[in-house]
């Protein structure tokens, strides 16, 4: 039988009126033929509430260092937020006459690694609910969570549920996935800084996923990730809008699908950046290999790389960025290393921004770059590093220009509304 996926984030469910909503915006998806599975996240808050309660619980050991002792009850117990809106939008269906049951994880299941707080989706087995659903029955599936091969219950870390209802989808074979989020589909750029954005009606894989990467927060990146390995086309759309009023959300979907290509197709940012700056290192084979590995080891993820020769013969200066949150432990790690590796001086920048133009047109596209660099030093934007893949360019900028560097991109690549 034919199938749908529909995922609901935790503002969809927030309370049991907008569970009701959520009820008819499914009941109204229903037709002959096709069978519905949805996933939900826990009612908003209700995460942020549990993990204090672990951590409560754990004490020292939930405020500080994870460990096994700690994560895979930390797991058992976030993820009874989720249990608890199945259950609720099932008989909210029921109370609208629609078939519907509830399904946790170790019942399908979603088997997972054994990465705690973190796991990876390796296999479903999806035989069960692949029968209720040939028989009508509408499944209501938990996301963010998995099941061991021990039967341990793990969490695939926030935002999981969006790759949840990706795997399933894929799992099943569905149609599309539909992710019903706050806001209508996915933007040229963030609607509360340019007033002009526009919803787009498709996006590609690649350009969806950079877009996750870099600052958007409309999909999660792992989600993005598993809909292009497996080519579930997935739409975003609003559930807030009532069951038959006009919804067409953003379809992302593969580049061949979109018939006019654009050369940029949005600007994103993120302000969750910090710059550290390591000058006259040691310039010899592996010194970068040693810096770099040092903060892989420790989970550190680094994005933009600048290395330049410095004043000293034999010497060199390093730029990276990463996340704001990882900067004082990235210092740390680089700071104990210093004296071996051979390192003068290491600072630290967080008053940075980094805001990035994407697009699959660029690959057949020349002056990209020079259209964004000269619309930001028109506005007297300084640069201070760059990164670029096939289809996206990113800047490092202060902080402060952040929203003026997005009008102006935006302006520049000709993606104002009309």
């Amino acid at each position: 039988m034919a199938c749908l996926v529909m995922k609901f984030g935790g503002t969809s469910v927030g309370d049991v009126e907008r569970i009701a909503r959520v009820a008819r915006i499914v009941a109204a998806e229903r037709q002959p033929g096709r069978g519905l599975a949805v996933v939900v996240s826990a009612m908003a808050g209700e995460t942020d509430r549990l993990v204090k309660l672990a951590r409560a619980a754990a004490g020292e050991r939930g405020n500080g260092a994870s460990g096994a002792d700690f994560d895979d009850e930390y797991d058992v117990v976030v993820s009874s937020g989720e249990q608890v809106t199945t259950g609720l939008l099932a008989l909210a269906l029921r109370a609208l006459g629609v078939p519907a049951r509830s399904w946790q994880n170790w019942q399908i299941p979603f088997r997972t690694d054994g990465a705690h707080g973190k796991a990876r989706i390796s296999e479903i087995v999806d035989r069960e609910i692949g029968l209720s659903l040939d028989s009508g029955v509408v499944a209501v599936v938990p996301g963010f969570q998995g099941v061991t091969d021990e039967n341990r219950i793990t969490t695939l870390g926030r935002g999981g549920s969006d790759t949840s209802a990706v795997a399933l989808a894929a799992a099943l074979k569905a149609e599309r996935c539909d992710i019903y989020t706050d806001i209508d589909g996915v933007y040229t750029t963030d609607p509360r800084i340019v007033a002009k954005a526009r919803r787009l009606d498709k996006i590609s894989y690649e350009e969806m996923l950079e877009m996750a990467s870099l600052g958007a927060k409309v999909l999660q990146t792992r989600s993005v990730e598993l809909a292009f390995a497996h080519r579930v086309a997935v739409r975003v759309l609003s559930s807030f809008v009532e069951p038959g009023a006009p919804n067409p959300g953003t379809i992302v979907c593969g580049e061949d699908e979109i018939v006019e290509k654009q050369v940029v197709s949005g600007v994103a940012y993120s302000r969750d950046e910090a710059k550290v700056t390591m000058l006259g290192v040691e310039d010899h084979p592996g010194v970068a290999a040693e810096i770099f590995g040092l903060l892989a080891d420790s989970n550190i993820n680094v994005d933009m790389i600048v290395q330049s020769e410095a004043r000293q013969q034999g010497r060199q200066n390093i730029v990276f960025t990463c996340p704001d949150r990882e900067a004082a432990r990235a210092a740390e790690i680089i700071e104990a290393a210093r004296d071996r590796i051979g390192i003068e001086e290491t600072h630290i920048r967080r008053d940075v921004a980094k805001v990035s133009v994407i697009g699959i047109g660029m690959k057949s596209q020349v002056g990209v770059a020079r259209t964004m660099f000269a619309a930001l030093a028109q506005k007297g934007i300084n640069i201070e590093a760059i990164a670029t893949s096939e289809i996206k360019i990113s800047v490092l900028i202060d902080a402060s220009y952040t929203e003026l560097a997005v009008r102006a991109l935006h302006t520049a690549y000709g993606l104002d509304a009309v």
